[in-house]
């Protein structure tokens, strides 16, 4: 760095000399985007209509949720072993396919504009995750307790306690 000081007004004048010799319009200019007034409009006209919402967007809205409503409900209801082995993995598929069920809940509900079912769809995938992480969690050694992703091969022998009497057939 040098100890001279800038001469700033030789730069500058430079500079405006450069911004002389540059045409005055471009060959092709590029539209300049429309101002929006403070509540969105273009100024001087009405905001660009929205494109209608199709009684099937709905639909397909609300089958998403109903699906992730009844899987959510559900759930916590699951009748068969999930501890291990192929019951554990068949739980995390149905919780899978609740995640899936409200993203594709929240993008359509998203698009088709309704609230309610958004809500409903966040809701789903908090949910769906919280499943999947108490299912998950304990596995991959998270947890204060561990579990195990496949079963044991032969449950553990049990003993008979010392004073038992043993019985037999016949007589």
């Amino acid at each position: 760095m040098s100890d001279e000081p800038r001469n700033w007004d030789r730069e500058l004048a430079e500079i405006d000399k450069a911004i002389a010799k540059m045409p005055a319009q471009p060959a092709n200019p590029a539209p300049a985007p429309a101002s929006r007034t403070a509540a969105g409009a273009p100024p001087g006209g009405s905001a660009p209509a929205l494109s209608p919402i199709r009684r099937r967007d709905r639909a397909v809205t609300w089958i998403w949720i109903l699906l992730g409503l009844a899987l959510s409900a559900a759930l916590p209801l699951w009748p068969y072993v999930n501890d291990c082995g192929a019951g554990l993995f068949g739980y995390l598929g149905v919780i899978a396919v609740l995640i899936i069920s409200a993203v594709l809940g929240l993008r359509s509900s998203w698009r088709s504009r309704q609230g309610r079912a958004n809500a409903l769809a966040v809701l789903m995938l908090v949910w769906g995750l919280a499943l999947a992480a108490a299912a998950v969690l304990p596995r991959i050694g998270y947890a204060r307790t561990g579990a195990t992703w496949m079963c044991p091969a032969s449950p553990p022998a049990t003993t008979a306690p010392a004073g038992a009497a043993s019985t037999t057939q016949g007589g």
